[in-house]
Formats: structure tokens, sequence, C-alpha cells
């Protein structure tokens, strides 16, 4: 069972619809009981870092995602849900996230339209499970303004938005996705499905 973490931000109910579609059971919580019983584990998200960061924390949910780690199942973030797995974010300020993976969360070049909408190419950057069996440029969608900075080996994917911006991250059985793979067609489809064969 693939547990989607329901902090009152994202677009839960498309990750769930994709992964029956795909044949998975997904169940969409609150609950940490529920969330540490799953086989694994997905991070969603859509909105402000301060506020999920906060409601993750006052829930109690960051502890049981430790736990998740801390018991090697597989955890994917997705989108907000991938900015919070690192140590901070500059979004409207400056907020400790989640420090699953080393990295900082900063806006997008300036010389670009913020936030960025729509398809790009995936430049896949490392073996990655995820991307099993897909082309070496994908396209997939985003929705956003911020991105991710790390000096650590982590990068599994770039995207080019101005520049080389880090699109997809994994450490260990902790995997992270600045697109949405429910909203990339058959791409995203695919990611999917390999996760949920993990």
């Amino acid at each position: 069972m693939i547990a989607i973490i329901d902090y009152g931000m994202g677009n839960l109910r498309s990750v769930q619809k994709a992964f029956e579609f795909l044949g998975f059971e997904a169940v969409i919580t609150d609950s940490p009981e529920v969330i540490e019983k799953a086989d694994k584990v997905i991070l969603p998200g859509v909105g402000a870092f301060c506020d999920a960061i906060k409601t993750i924390r006052e829930k109690g949910i960051d502890k049981v995602i430790y736990k998740v780690v801390e018991d090697n199942k597989p955890l994917l973030g997705i989108c907000l849900g991938m900015q919070m797995m690192f140590d901070k974010s500059y979004e409207n300020g400056e907020y400790e996230g989640l420090g699953l993976m080393e990295g900082e969360i900063v806006r997008l070049p300036e010389t670009e339209i913020i936030p960025q909408i729509g398809w790009n190419n995936l430049d896949i950057k490392m073996k990655s499970p995820l991307f099993e069996g897909l082309d070496e440029k994908s396209f997939v969608y985003f929705v956003h303004s911020y991105y991710l900075e790390t000096k650590a080996d982590v990068v599994s994917a770039t995207c080019f938005y101005g520049k080389d911006i880090a699109v997809a991250a994994q450490k260990g059985n902790v995997y992270a996705l600045q697109f949405h793979p429910e909203k990339s067609g058959n791409t995203g489809l695919k990611i999917l499905e390999n996760f949920g064969r993990l």
C-alpha cells in the first residue's frame, strides 16, 4: 500500500488516481499510524513552503517521515514535497526543511518568467530506478517559482530554465521530483509505476 500524505496542501486525488490507474493501492491520509504501516510513502504538495512545513510539524507528520526513512521504505517528494526534503527554503523568508538531503530552495533565475509553468525536458544525470525505461530527453510538467541548489551528489535530473536547474534528486530510499509526474502524461506514469515497483 502507498500512503499519500494529506496535510491540507496538494493535488492529492490526481496522484492517487494515477497510482490506481497503474494498479497500485494508494490511500490519502494524515494518520501517522497509517503512514508508518505503508510500504511506500508520497509527500506531495502545492503552495507556500512556510505553511506546509509548519502544518507537517504541528501534525507530527515530520516524525513519521523520519521513521519511514529510517525503516528504509521508499519515500517520494513531489513539487513542494520535494522542496521540504532539503535543509532550508528562502521562499518569503528563511525556513528550515526536513533535512533529508543537503541543499537549499531558492528563487528561479530572474531572467526567466516566474513561475515556470508548463512542459520542459528532463536531462537525466544519474542512474535512477525512477527513470528506468525513459528516453534521455523526456518532457515533464512543471509549476514552480523556487528550485533546489545543492553541492551534494544527489541530483538525478536537471532541466534548462535560464540555466541548468536541479529538478530531481535521490539519496538512498529518498526520491524527490520538482515536476508533477501525475500531470506528465506517459512519462509521468512510467515514473510513478517505477516508484510503485520499488
